[in-house]
């Protein structure tokens, strides 16, 4: 998250947390009184409440008490909310280590749904980085499995449809993070049968609700979202600026949740993965899987405004 993130805190409010749900606009939402909204995974019908973390770059501190404790409470403050998704991978230095240490106290793994990914090449290669992330993140089951960034795709699809079929993972998908790689996502997505894709959608990053988020909805894929917040651009085109009045008609009281009830307001979303180190990003963060979404006339409206910046 952008450091300038905390100038917008401190100046903004923070939806009730306990409040009864208003009728959401987006019909895959299921909303709970006490919790955020949730939405289904299409391959299984278990749902997901609609706020995840993700852990790239924030959460390669070396692990060690002082460094993990602010980590350990925004993870804590997440569950307690109501959050569950937590996304990682190998390739984000210490984070699957620091996560591991984090979900092995306070009954925390088991009240998360734990997400990594395997960018080896060569089946021994992704057998044998997958086996490394089950240890560093210290289970024996970890709920989802991508590709990262397609690569070798094949055997490393392979090998997970192995271990779900042996219950070491519960679901499979793959990953991008920039659009160059959409042709050649879409080709996977048309020709292999993913519970989940991963991908870069933000209010000022929209190519994939040309093919990409519609063809999910198609083919019956959960979509995760990473960088939601754009490419640091966002905040800092906003910064110093107070939210248009307009924005109390979905319900949004600070720009983080302005951003993420964008891309929670397109139906093809499952979650968005916006990086929390800190427990008032956390509560900040799941005001957005509370309250309406925005419609598509105001979501035009949002588009204007950002595009205008």
């Amino acid at each position: 998250m952008h450091p300038s993130r905390r100038a917008f805190l401190a100046g903004s409010g923070l939806l009730p947390l306990m409040v009864p749900m208003l009728e959401q606009s987006v019909s895959t939402a299921h909303a709970a009184e006490d919790g955020p909204i949730r939405r289904a995974i299409p391959s299984s019908g278990e749902t997901l409440p609609v706020i995840g973390i993700g852990t790239s770059r924030r959460y390669e501190v070396e692990p060690v008490p002082e460094k993990i404790a602010p980590l350990r409470e925004a993870v804590r403050r997440f569950v307690a909310l109501g959050g569950s998704v937590i996304d990682t991978a190998p390739s984000y230095g210490t984070a699957e280590d620091v996560l591991g240490l984090i979900l092995s106290q306070d009954g925390l793994r088991e009240k998360v749904f734990l997400c990594s990914k395997v960018g080896a090449t060569g089946r021994e290669g992704g057998a044998a980085e997958i086996a490394r992330s089950f240890r560093r993140l210290n289970t024996d089951r970890i709920d989802l499995v991508a590709v990262h960034n397609l690569i070798d795709t094949t055997a490393n699809l392979a090998t997970l449809r192995e271990l779900k079929a042996r219950n070491k993972i519960r679901y499979l998908g793959v990953t991008v993070w920039r659009d160059s790689q959409f042709a050649d996502l879409e080709a996977v997505m048309q020709r292999e049968t993913l519970d989940f894709v991963q991908v870069n959608y933000a209010i000022d990053d929209r190519t994939a609700a040309e093919r990409i988020l519609p063809l999910a909805k198609e083919r019956g894929m959960a979509v995760m979202v990473n960088v939601p917040f754009g490419r640091d651009r966002l905040f800092k085109a906003v910064q110093g600026r107070d939210l248009p009045p307009w924005t109390a008609e979905f319900d949004c009281t600070s720009w983080p949740q302005f951003f993420l009830k964008y891309v929670l307001a397109h139906e093809a979303v499952t979650c968005p993965i916006p990086g929390m180190a800190k427990a008032a990003y956390v509560e900040d963060n799941l005001g957005a899987a509370r309250g309406r979404m925005p419609d598509a006339a105001q979501r035009t409206r949002m588009e204007a405004y950002v595009d205008a910046l």
